[in-house]
C-alpha cells in the first residue's frame, strides 16, 4: 500500500515497512546477506594478515619497522576508517545506500592492493589509511541496508551473523599465513605482499554480486521516490511468493505509517536529534562502541607481537595462534545470535560484555603471574572472544536500529568513528608501547583497563538499553519524515 501525495509537502500513508518485515526468509535475503556481508569476510582475511605479518615487517631484511611503527600503521588504518565512515555515512544518507556499496568497496580494494606494493613506512601508512577509509564507508552503507531489508523478527541474529562473518575471513587469513610466511616457500619480503595482492584480487568478485541488490525501499520512501519503493517491494514479494509457491498475504496486524515526502535533510536536522531527543541512546551507542573497539584493537592487532616478545614464538608461525581466535569469534555470534531476538537485546548485550570482561581480566592476571603458556593464553583469549564477538556485533546492531532512518548511516558512522577514535586508534599505540617495555605487569594494567571498559558498557546497557527485539525499525525510532 502506497498512496501518492498530491504535492511534495503533503503526507502519505504506506505499509511498505510492514510488508518488508512480514516476509518469509527467501532467496533474496540470502543474496543480500552474501552480497553485502562477504565484505566482512574479506576484511577479516586482510586484517588477520596484517596482524600476523606485524612481526615479519620488523625484520631487517623486510621493512625493519619497530613495534611502535607497526602500532602507528594500525592507527593510520583506523584513522582512515574514522574519516571514511563519517564522509560516506553522510553521503549514504543523502544519496542512497546502493551507490556507496560500490564506491566504498572500490576504495577499500584499491587500498589493499596498493599495500602489497609498499616500500617504506610512509607508503605503508598511506595505503592502510585508504584501506581504512573504504571499510569505514562499508560499515555505514552495508549495516544500514541490511537492517532496512531484513524482517524484524530475524534482524538481530542476521545482523550478528553478518558482522561475525568477518571471522570466517580471519580464519582463512590465519591459515594462509602458514603458507605465505613459510620461508621455505616464499622469501620473507615476498610472502606478505602476495597475501595482500591475492586478497584484493579475490575482492573484485564481490562487485558483480552487488549489482543484484536494490536500493533500500525505506530510504526511497523518505526521499520522495515512493513509486520506486513500491516497485522494489513488489518484486521482492514476487520472488518470495515464487520461492514458497504461495501468495504472500498482508499482515492482519500491520498499521500504515504516515510520512511527509522530502528529498533532502539539512545537516542540522540530521545531527540535532542525536543530542536532544536521542541523547541517552547516543550515550549508549558511544559507550558500547568505545569498549569493544578498545578490546579488539588492543588485543588482536598486537597479539602476534606478544607471542614473539613474551613467548618466543617464531614470527612465521604466529598465524596458527590467531586461528582459534577466529573460530571463537565466529561461533559466538552464530550460537548466541538467536538469543538476541528471543531473550532480548538488553539482557544479552549486557551478559556478553560482562562475561568477556571477566575472562579478559582473569587472563591478564594469569599472564602477569607467569601462569600461562602461549597455548594456554590463546585458549583463554579464544573463550573471551566467543562472548566479546557477540558483544561487538551487538554494538553495531544497536547503533543501526535505534536511530531514525534518515540519519541511520550517519549515526553508524559517528559512533563507529567515536569508538574507533577513542578506543581503537589509541589502543594499538598504547599496547605497542607496553609490549616494547616488555613488562608483564605493565601489560596487566592494559588488560585491566580494557576489561573495565567492557564492564562499564555492560552496566550502561542494563541501565538505558533499548528493547528493540522483534520490533519494526519505525516503532523503535520514528522517521524524521513522520507526519504523526
Amino acid at each position: 500500500m502506497y498512496s501518492e501525495p498530491a504535492a511534495s509537502h503533503d503526507s502519505f500513508e504506506t505499509l511498505i515497512p510492514a510488508r518488508l518485515d512480514r516476509l518469509p526468509w527467501t532467496q533474496f535475503h540470502c543474496l543480500l546477506v552474501i552480497g553485502l556481508g562477504i565484505t566482512w569476510v574479506l576484511d577479516g582475511l586482510e586484517i588477520t594478515l596484517m596482524s600476523a605479518v606485524s612481526a615479519v615487517l620488523q625484520r631487517p631484511d623486510v621493512l625493519h619497522f619497530t613495534a611502535a611503527e607497526v602500532g602507528f600503521i594500525s592507527s593510520c588504518y583506523l584513522t582512515g576508517a574514522v574519516l571514511g565512515s563519517l564522509a560516506f555515512g553522510y553521503l549514504t544518507d543523502r544519496f542512497g545506500r546502493r551507490l556507496f556499496f560500490f564506491v566504498s568497496l572500490s576504495l577499500y580494494l584499491a587500498g589493499v592492493g596498493l599495500t602489497a606494493a609498499s616500500w617504506n613506512l610512509a607508503s605503508f601508512a598511506i595505503f592502510r589509511f585508504l584501506t581504512g577509509a573504504g571499510i569505514g564507508g562499508e560499515y555505514s552503507a552495508v549495516n544500514s541496508a541490511i537492517d532496512e531489508l531484513i524482517p524484524a523478527r530475524l534482524r538481530g541474529r542476521i545482523d550478528l551473523l553478518v558482522n561475525g562473518s568477518y571471522w570466517l575471513g580471519a580464519a582463512a587469513g590465519s591459515a594462509a599465513t602458514l603458507i605465505i610466511l613459510d620461508p621455505r616457500l616464499f622469501a620473507p619480503n615476498l610472502g606478505w605482499r602476495l597475501g595482500f595482492g591475492i586478497g584484493a584480487t579475490i575482492g573484485l568478485m564481490i562487485i558483480p554480486l552487488r549489482t543484484f541488490i536494490p536500493e533500500s525501499p525505506r530510504w526511497l520512501l523518505t526521499h520522495g521516490r515512493g513509486k520506486e519503493a513500491e516497485a522494489t517491494v513488489a518484486e521482492i514479494e514476487r520472488m518470495a511468493a515464487a520461492a514458497s509457491a504461495r501468495r504472500i498475504e498482508p499482515s492482519s496486524r500491520a498499521q500504515p505509517i504516515r510520512l511527509r515526502m522530502r528529498d533532502r535533510f539539512g545537516l542540522g536536522e540530521i545531527l540535532k536529534p542525536l543530542i536532544t531527543q536521542y541523547r541517552s541512546r547516543s550515550i549508549l551507542a558511544a559507550v558500547l562502541m568505545i569498549a569493544q573497539a578498545f578490546v579488539y584493537n588492543a588485543i588482536f592487532f598486537t597479539y602476534a607481537m606478544v607471542l614473539s616478545r613474551f613467548y618466543g614464538v617464531p614470527p612465521n608461525t604466529t598465524g596458527i595462534y590467531l586461528l582459534p581466535f577466529a573460530v571463537g569469534n565466529f561461533l559466538g555470534p552464530l550460537m548466541l545470535g538467536p538469543l538476541f531476538d528471543v531473550v532480548g537485546r538488553r539482557q544479552m548485550i549486557a551478559a556478553t560484555y560482562a562475561l568477556a570482561a571477566l575472562i579478559l581480566m582473569l587472563t591478564g592476571w594469569m599472564f602477569a603471574r607467569g601462569l600461562l603458556s602461549s597455548a594456554g593464553q590463546t585458549a583463554l583469549w579464544t573463550l573471551m572472544f566467543f562472548f566479546a564477538s557477540a558483544a561487538a556485533s551487538s554494538a553495531y546492531l544497536t547503533v543501526s536500529e535505534i536511530f531514525p532512518l534518515e540519519i541511520r548511516a550517519l549515526a553508524i558512522a559517528i559512533f563507529f568513528s567515536t569508538g574507533t577514535a577513542v578506543g581503537g586508534i589509541a589502543a594499538p599505540w598504547v599496547f605497542g608501547k607496553l609490549i616494547y617495555v616488555g613488562s608483564r605487569i605493565a601489560m596487566l594494567y592494559g588488560y585491566l583497563l580494557a576489561g573495565g571498559l567492557m564492564m562499564i558498557a555492560a552496566a550502561v546497557e542494563l541501565a538505558i538499553g533499548v528493547a528493540a527485539e522483534r520490533q519494526s525499525l519505525e516503532a523503535i525510532a520514528a522517521p524524521l519524515s513522520s507526519a504523526d
